[in-house]
């Protein structure tokens, strides 16, 4: 396969991990988009991209192969259709769209074209989470009843704190549980095989007002944390806690899966090991790509004792991407099948946090092509 020639939208710090994770994949990253032509300029410099553009319509008329859709989430829709309507592959980051009715139209629209889709779902990308998935789900395994755990950080844990993703215009209706708990359910969802089938969700907020753009305080309208309960398919209940204003966790993703044959637990913050639990003894499992049975592919690029890390994993799924397009097969790459079925469980949670009680969660998918 030729190198692929990669625009990127978006000069935050998301567009930077894109186009590092671009180069890394042996991609060509030969424009960059920003909010302003001086961004985008000042973006490709301290990038070393080709050049910057103007226009999500500019860089697709220079010709690309794929676009990295990395804005803030009430643009992605609009950024993502170009794309689409020009027949160039995407990865969009989540969420896929702000509300599940335009999750399916991108989905079923890239769908009709035939096109390659990615959303970063990339804690999938472990080696441990992968660890996980193939014991669970392997023949005779029982599966686990109880689903549970947490995602925590603590960027806005100061009331002095603020981001576009607070404003619901750019961020849209959820922040805490749209920009991370999605994450989690993901990996709840890949790694044992079941579906959240309905949500009985809390928001709250650890301080009212935040500094709007101009410095003057604006009452919070997103939540800063969710309680979630769940209910799957396979008849397991849960619950995943999440926060962005809690102190003294950075990025803490963590869950248990537990069942009556093990229980399996994961920390995204020392991803290198694998805890099991038996009724006999406990394990801690270390990523270890020489050990009979361990994870494959690119989980198997790193020998033990070199630390997988989040780079790693961004750029293992860019590298998915790209092999997808080039026609190879890959399993557990999130597309945008996975980007709608995020968007679905967030409507859920918005809606049961906003009216309480419990609802249910949307399973028909997009059709495929």
């Amino acid at each position: 396969m030729s190198q692929l020639r990669v625009a990127v939208i978006g000069t935050g710090f998301m567009g930077a991990v894109h186009a590092r994770s671009a180069v890394m994949a042996g991609g060509e990253v030969v424009g960059v988009v920003g909010s302003t032509p001086e961004k985008g300029r000042r973006a490709a410099a301290e990038l070393g991209i080709g050049r910057a553009f103007d226009s999500i319509e500019d860089v697709l008329r220079h010709g690309v192969d794929v676009v990295h859709v990395c804005t803030p989430n009430a643009t992605h829709d609009r950024f993502t259709r170009a794309a689409i309507d020009a027949g160039v592959p995407v990865v969009c980051e989540k969420p896929l769209a702000t509300d599940a009715t335009t999750a399916r139209e991108l989905t079923e629209l890239a769908a009709e074209r035939g096109l390659v889709t990615a959303v970063p779902f990339v804690y999938r990308y472990y080696a441990s989470v992968r660890e996980a998935r193939t014991r669970l789900t392997r023949p005779g395994h029982r599966p686990p009843w109880l689903i549970h755990g947490s995602y925590l950080q603590d960027w806005l844990a100061s009331a002095d704190a603020t981001n576009w993703r607070v404003d619901p215009t750019d961020g849209g209706t959820t922040r805490a549980f749209g920009d991370i708990g999605v994450h989690w359910c993901d990996l709840a969802e890949f790694v044992t095989g079941q579906r959240i089938t309905r949500v009985n969700a809390r928001f709250a907020r650890a301080v009212p007002a935040r500094p709007a753009a101009d410095g003057t305080p604006r009452p919070v309208e997103t939540e800063d944390g969710a309680v979630v309960l769940f209910e799957t398919n396979g008849g397991a209940i849960g619950s995943v806690v999440v926060s962005q204003a809690s102190a003294g966790y950075k990025n803490a993703l963590s869950f248990s899966f537990d069942g009556p044959d093990a229980s399996y637990s994961f920390h995204q913050e020392t991803p290198e090991s694998l805890w099991i639990g038996g009724r006999d003894s406990n394990e801690v499992v270390l990523r270890d790509p020489a050990r009979t049975a361990a994870p494959t592919r690119r989980a198997a690029a790193l020998p033990a004792g070199h630390p997988q890390g989040y780079y790693e994993c961004f750029a293992d799924f860019v590298a998915d991407v790209y092999a997808t397009i080039g026609g190879q097969r890959v399993p557990g790459l999130p597309t945008f099948e996975d980007g709608l079925r995020g968007a679905q469980i967030a409507q859920a949670v918005v809606h049961s946090a906003r009216d309480g009680g419990w609802v249910g969660i949307e399973t028909q998918t997009a059709q495929a092509a």
